[in-house]
């Protein structure tokens, strides 16, 4: 927010000097800003007129306002020396200050001066100016209105209350207390209605608080002129985007492009250039987006708006570090760049170099104090690591009248941002309602997340399984570890072992199957929607059985927001030994299945998430049989640190239980986490 210093010209009338016309040549330089030519004039009458206490003014204020402040200063200190109750002398003098950025100095000065004059417009004018270059908005308000309330509609002070209320505005903007901020900025149309930076400034706040039709309602406003109508498209384009109306947005940033082309200014063509590349790329129209930057880069050259245009494109294409290099070189030439240092934030955090993040977070903060994106991305990477208690509560039951309830505690406690730890315990009864068998298993687990390095995790946990059943018991150790990395980008592989004790139902509980799991997980996206995982699993049972396991899907994301995905599910499962008494087991499954899924929020704080799949399958060489499983999942966020929903799920595939039955299950969750910040916050903070 740039702050205003205003100019007051005084014309001392002495002796009949204004009826003379020897100096109307040097106030008019001075009044049009031709402070060089002012100052030679002044000199050259001083030289004839030493001791013309108005052209010695207006000789010092020349000096001041072409850009020797000092020297202006010792001008007017030592005019002071020899009339020092002179009230035109002392109001130069202190606005000599005011040149010179010496606004603590001036604040006292003038501060003295309208105890002496309080009703002089320009002393009570002059510190309400010095009182805004401090900052001090609310308190310059105030002198403001006493310096009109002297001269009503003063332009000079109506200009001054203007960038006041900017000024005040930015504050409270920075504050994150919006709806002051616009409270001010509105006041402002009383004087100057429809005034450019207003507009603006009041557009932008209405962008932060995501109030997209009051942003686009401001800059249409705006567009009463062919250069502001360009910038009001922009603004647009921008508005419809936070909306989350993208196609819109690119319509806009297209009009705004064709027009832009009549236009001389220079910036307002870049601008217009960014906002089209960035629409491109928030439609995802990623090679044409490509294309479009390489031939910004080659007529603009590595500008730092096209280096963000660049990295900007990585980010979205999951290019990172390509985009951390562009950053790196917005940086170098700017330091204090914020698409560099915020972008750089969020490139590391992406990279999963989660200290530097948190430095270079900081580092956006330190120079845009409270800005809201950073603190956001502070948040953000304090979610992912703060210790967090997490409670399930479910009831599930089949068609084999086999019930069960459970309840699954898990605490998080993150250590550093390379070594987690999680314990767990689950807790579960089964029973079957028409022989009464019942079972209680209680699990408890501890576990370990290190990652060696940043795109490479290695996973570990150990515990027991403890069984009670018709008076009889038995414990089990329960094993996982796993390698979880990303070889590429877009790309995710898991490699891993589990060791784990059939828990379905009763019977099963008490047959002690301890089964383990050799398993691979491989996800293969892409930027254009499509995208294709796998999953195979050995098994080895400690019944002397077997099984194996295919899971592929071949997906497509057709949506963002909502996020709408669908595609084809294959799975061919296959047991060594066939043992259908006692568990599904067949010696050859398989199942094809059309999918979709649609999630996203429909209020501020709540999401949804609906999973619904249909098919066939077919069990050894039976007919084929239709499939049907749907799952769904309602979440709210009470508050930034406690969240809870409710899921469900239901399906009749003969693999989604050992049994092989129709299965349905209904649950509750709850997160809190426990602290605001990691454990680890302050020893980052410190480095």
């Amino acid at each position: 927010m740039k702050r205003f210093i205003h100019i007051i010209i005084f014309v001392v009338a002495t002796q009949g000097v204004l009826a003379q016309s020897e100096m109307e040549t040097g106030f008019q330089l001075l009044e049009k800003g031709n402070f060089s030519q002012a100052e030679n004039f002044f000199g050259d009458f001083l030289k004839d007129n030493p001791n013309n206490k108005t052209a010695q003014i207006c000789y010092g204020r020349a000096v001041g306002l072409n850009g020797n402040p000092n020297k202006a200063n010792t001008l007017f200190n030592g005019m002071l020396e020899k009339h020092p109750d002179d009230y035109e002398i002392r109001i130069n003098y202190y606005e000599s200050f005011l040149w010179g950025k010496q606004f603590k100095a001036a604040e006292k000065l003038y501060a003295g001066l309208v105890e002496d004059y309080p009703n002089k417009f320009g002393a009570v004018l002059g510190y309400a100016n010095t009182l805004s270059n401090l900052q001090k908005y609310e308190e310059a308000l105030q002198w403001i209105e006493k310096a009109l309330q002297l001269q009503s509609g003063n332009p000079s002070a109506l200009t001054s209350k203007k960038y006041m209320n900017l000024g005040l505005a930015n504050t409270l903007v920075q504050s994150q207390n919006y709806d002051e901020a616009k409270i001010k900025l509105k006041s402002i149309f009383n004087d100057f209605p429809n005034d450019r930076e207003t507009l603006l400034n009041l557009a932008n706040v209405f962008l932060i608080t995501k109030e997209v039709d009051s942003a686009k309602t401001s800059y249409r406003r705006l567009a009463i002129s062919a250069k502001d109508s360009i910038v009001a498209l922009n603004g647009i384009a921008l508005a419809e985007h936070i909306g989350e109306n993208d196609k819109v947005a690119l319509k806009v940033a297209i009009q705004s492009k064709n027009k832009v082309s009549k236009i001389a200014d220079n910036e307002i063509k870049e601008k217009t250039f960014e906002r089209y590349a960035q629409a491109l790329i928030w439609n995802r129209k990623f090679i044409s987006a490509k294309k479009y930057i390489d031939s910004l880069s080659n007529q603009f050259g590595d500008r730092n708006w096209v280096l963000a245009l660049k990295a900007t494109h990585g980010m979205y294409t999951g290019n990172i570090k390509n985009s951390l290099q562009h950053y790196d070189a917005i940086l170098a030439s700017d330091s204090t760049s914020f698409d560099g240092n915020l972008g750089k934030a969020n490139a590391l955090f992406a990279l999963g170099r989660i200290e530097e993040a948190y430095a270079a977070t900081n580092k956006t903060l330190s120079i845009f104090e409270n800005q809201k994106d950073a603190q956001g991305l502070i948040e953000k990477i304090n979610g992912q690591y703060s210790p967090y208690v997490q409670e399930t509560a479910s009831y599930s039951f089949d068609n084999g009248n086999n019930i069960a309830y459970a309840t699954n505690t898990t605490v998080n406690l993150p250590l550093s941002t390379k070594f987690q730890t999680v314990v767990n315990y689950q807790y579960r009864l089964t029973e079957n309602s028409e022989t009464s068998a019942k079972a209680h298993t209680h699990t408890a687990t501890a576990g370990v997340t290190y990652a060696m390095l940043p795109k490479l995790k290695v996973v570990g946990l150990a515990g027991i399984n403890n069984a009670q059943f018709n008076g009889n018991g038995y414990s089990q150790p329960i094993i996982s570890a796993k390698v979880v990395t990303e070889p590429y980008r877009l790309q995710n592989l898991e490699v891993g072992y589990q060791r784990e004790v059939q828990n379905f139902n009763t019977d099963l509980i008490e047959r002690e199957i301890v089964m383990q799991h050799y398993g691979l997980n491989y996800n293969l996206g892409s930027n254009f929607g499509l995208g294709w995982y796998t999953q195979l699993m050995h098994t080895e049972q400690s019944d002397d059985n077997q099984r194996d396991l295919l899971f592929t899907s071949l997906y497509y994301t057709a949506l963002r927001k909502p996020n709408l995905k669908f595609g084809l599910n294959y799975q061919y499962l296959a047991f060594a030994e066939q043992v259908p008494t006692i568990y599904f087991s067949p010696e050859k499954y398989q199942a094809g299945e059309f999918f979709a899924e649609v999630s996203g929020k429909f209020s501020g704080n709540s999401t949804y998430r609906i999973n619904a799949a249909t098919g066939l399958q077919q069990v050894e060489d039976d007919d084929m049989t239709s499939i049907f499983r749907v799952e769904m999942n309602l979440k709210h966020q009470f508050t930034k640190r406690l969240s809870g929903g409710l899921y469900g799920k239901y399906s009749n595939i003969a693999s989604a239980t050992a049994a092989g039955f129709e299965f349905t299950e209904v649950g509750i969750q709850l997160k809190w986490l426990f602290k605001k910040q990691p454990f680890f916050n302050g020893s980052i903070a410190s480095r």
